[in-house]
């Protein structure tokens, strides 16, 4: 019985290890995500084992994610849902059931992964562009882009520009009932970061003639520039988003080629060549002070030209939107951007925010000092997390606001 007693303490002992991560004191029921890091760990450390033996690819193993979260396309009392195709490109489209008086909005939206797993049919996606749909009375297009290691940039933004061109012809747009002067582009992480190209793109676009109304970024990633930026340097180790694992979506985006990943882990991936760019992600003069304090900047170290030439995309601003000279940010539509404290990526959105206003552009910058990578996204309960469900009222009033 005491033996019995003593492995059932060990066992306890290094569980209890294992899920503890050193969680923020400003983040409420921090157990959870506690639980929800020791799940991302978990398969992690499984992809890492499964790539060193040869039996698959990291990311695919982190794609078991999505394919256990999956859902089939359901309606229900308020939204019909279902699984389409915008010029061949995978969607799934909510169309809300509410009677309206006149034309409807719309938004697409962009799920987050790294561009590596996620689906429009992942149950937090689901459940998130469902209840846009359904509070917003608006029809929704959620794009199902295809996704790295199989597919490199740049695959995942043509994706989603085809299928936001499409939907954005006046013919579709009337085909649903929507008003072309109320159509915005959203997403998160990755998802921001395709949606912030998008509306760059469709600028530049003579053939649409629909415009934005607005587009909705939440902790958005904008540059692979500066991997080295305060947010990195405070939140490099918290849950769910490490620097590592966001070093390696970036350097898994443009190629499989674990020399970009290496470069990039040190910063020394920019040759002196496109030196000139760093002005567009220098945290010096974009930040505020309070984001910048106990960091000092340096120049960057430049790198090799070898990996700039074989993968250039992260030079490219349609992977890399911070990198949008000034004149290509004048014009794009009323901007909301969520950054969270404890987030690797919350640099990238306060110096597009910044940007963006300088440019001329209208800006709402809602910073969450409990927030964290996922908060938003992750609430699909009423028993989730309080931080998700307060940036989640602020998200949706701001688009019931400027929509």
């Amino acid at each position: 019985m005491g033996a019995k007693l003593l492995w059932l303490c060990i066992t306890s002992a290094l569980v209890a290890y294992y899920i503890y991560s050193p969680i923020p004191e400003n983040i409420e029921e921090r157990w959870k995500l506690m639980l929800l890091s020791a799940v991302f760990r978990t398969l992690g450390h499984v992809g890492e084992a499964a790539e060193w033996l040869g039996l698959a690819n990291y990311m695919d193993v982190m794609m078991l994610i999505s394919t256990a979260e999956h859902v089939a396309p359901t309606s229900d009392e308020n939204v019909t849902v279902t699984d389409t195709e915008f010029s061949g490109v995978a969607v799934r489209l909510y169309l809300p059931k509410k009677p309206t008086k006149g034309l409807r909005r719309a938004m697409v939206y962009f799920h987050g992964g790294g561009w590596c797993f996620g689906s429009t049919g992942m149950k937090a996606y689901d459940l998130l562009t469902r209840k846009t749909s359904n509070l917003l009375n608006a029809v929704v297009v959620s794009v199902d882009y295809r996704l790295a290691p199989k597919y490199h940039f740049p695959v995942q933004f043509e994706d989603v520009y085809s299928a936001t061109k499409f939907f954005l012809q006046s013919s579709v747009l009337s085909q649903y009932g929507v008003d072309p002067e109320r159509v915005c582009v959203a997403g998160d992480s990755a998802g921001g970061n395709l949606a912030a190209a998008v509306a760059q793109k469709l600028l530049q676009d003579s053939e649409v003639t629909a415009k934005l109304k607005a587009q909705a970024l939440i902790y958005p990633a904008l540059q692979a520039l500066d991997l080295n930026l305060p947010s990195y340097q405070e939140n490099g180790n918290m849950p769910i988003l490490t620097k590592s694992l966001m070093v390696r979506f970036w350097s898994e985006y443009f190629t499989s080629d674990p020399s970009l990943r290496e470069a990039m882990t040190s910063n020394r991936h920019v040759p002196a060549k496109w030196g000139h760019l760093f002005q567009f992600v220098n945290w010096s003069t974009l930040l505020p002070d309070k984001l910048k304090k106990g960091h000092v900047y340096s120049s960057p170290v430049f790198g090799s030209p070898a990996l700039a030439k074989k993968y250039p995309g992260f030079l490219d601003p349609r992977a890399a939107p911070l990198l949008a000279a000034d004149e290509q940010l004048q014009g794009l539509p009323h901007t909301y951007i969520l950054t969270c404290q404890h987030d690797v990526l919350r640099d990238d959105g306060v110096m597009y925010a910044t940007r963006l206003r300088a440019a001329g552009v209208p800006v709402t910058h809602d910073h969450a000092e409990d927030g964290f990578h996922g908060a938003l996204t992750f609430v699909t309960s009423p028993g989730d997390m309080p931080v998700g469900h307060r940036l989640s009222s602020r998200y949706f009033q701001w688009l019931e606001e400027h929509l």
